[in-house]
């Protein structure tokens, strides 16, 4: 079984991702589970046509039988849940919510679990499915741009510190000059590649705003075939390495030196 974990800065596009990521797995018959671990819960609702389901947390909390929910082919979605807004630790609830996936739930003939984490590894409670080793294989979504990789670099150096392997690099564009060439020679550097690029599209936007992924959406639209092609990226990549993160300012030293 594949456990992946989806790491990227806030507003990066991860969670957009993560959903078309199992889409198109299961489309391709892999069963398949995407593991929102975002307070918010919100990750899963592109799965299941907007619609947001109660949180393990919450079910716990309330004594119920924990159970997870059917949606775009298949996909068993799970929204960890986490603490009330500025109060406690939403790693904790992480930690908790998988715990019990994995001794009630995960089956063994399950084929790819994917786990969407917000924000980076700073906060040694996002990097829980990774440190718990529920997940052994990342992937970082970042864009061309400064901050973005900034994040990116950030959440290496956490992986290099749990010395967790890293499987690449997605980039999901912003529409800047040299784009994909900047994001590889970023993966490059820190001693990975560049696994997928996804161009920006409003084909995404719209079909979010009726509550689906682009893969159910607009099958048959270029975008969804680019979620596809990370898709079979990721199901064929055996190039697994422990990061080398560079120095914050090497970073701007590259964008320089890349836009002259």
């Amino acid at each position: 079984m594949r456990q992946l974990a989806i790491y990227g800065k806030g507003g990066i596009g991860k969670s957009t991702v993560s959903a078309n990521l199992a889409a198109s797995f299961a489309e391709s018959g892999l069963k398949t589970w995407y593991i929102g671990c975002d307070p918010k819960s919100d990750g899963s609702m592109t799965l299941l046509k907007g619609k947001q389901i109660p949180t393990f947390l919450e079910q716990m909390k309330d004594g119920e039988e924990t159970n997870t929910v059917e949606g775009f082919a298949g996909i068993k979605c799970v929204e960890t849940g986490g603490p009330l807004a500025g109060v406690g630790c939403a790693g904790r609830g992480i930690i908790v919510a998988v715990q019990e996936l994995s001794k009630h739930h995960f089956q063994q003939d399950d084929d790819i679990l994917i786990y969407d984490v917000p924000g980076d590894v700073v906060c040694g409670g996002f990097a829980a499915p990774v440190r718990e080793k529920y997940a052994n294989e990342v992937y970082i979504v970042t864009s061309g741009e400064y901050l973005a990789l900034y994040a990116a670099n950030n959440i290496a150096r956490g992986m290099a510190n749990l010395n967790v392997t890293l499987g690449g690099i997605i980039c999901n564009s912003r529409d800047i000059s040299d784009e994909k060439h900047i994001v590889e020679e970023f993966a490059r550097r820190i001693g990975t590649h560049l696994i997928g690029f996804i161009p920006r599209d409003g084909v995404v936007r719209d079909c979010e705003n009726h509550g689906m992924t682009v893969i159910e959406g607009a099958p048959d639209h270029k975008q969804a075939e680019a979620y596809r092609q990370l898709g079979r990226n990721i199901l064929e990549n055996t190039n697994l390495t422990i990061p080398s993160p560079m120095d914050p300012e090497d970073i701007r030293t590259m964008l320089r030196e890349m836009q002259r």
